[in-house]
């Protein structure tokens, strides 16, 4: 299994961009996918989170990201509207299916004021 994450890059405070990771292999019954981040000297954190019905967001991107799956093309987007300089980090999405977990490679996000 393999997922491919695109659509980083250097934006402007208040600018948007939008992500996607696409899952290949064989990897079936997905039961979230998701969207988390690191930056420099900081732990890994969520940012958002789709499965079982539900969806949920870090208080920090509430109102900016949202995240979208095509479950046909599994595929999962995060859109990242009004960005801070503090949601610079590098973006890894995650593919939980039902006997594991998978993570990306990571994407870099580079918000500059």
């Amino acid at each position: 299994v393999q997922l491919q994450a695109s659509g980083g890059g250097l934006v402007q405070a208040g600018g948007s961009l939008r992500l996607s990771c696409e899952a290949s292999g064989s990897i079936f019954s997905i039961n979230s996918m998701g969207w988390y981040r690191q930056a420099p000297g900081k732990q890994r954190e969520l940012v958002a989170v789709q499965g079982g019905g539900s969806t949920n967001y870090a208080d920090s991107v509430k109102g900016r990201f949202t995240i979208s799956r095509d479950n046909a093309k599994k595929t999962v987007y995060l859109q990242m509207n009004s960005l801070k300089p503090e949601d610079t980090a590098v973006y890894y999405c995650k593919v939980q299916d039902r006997t594991r977990s998978y993570w990306g490679k990571g994407t870099q996000v580079t918000v500059s004021s």
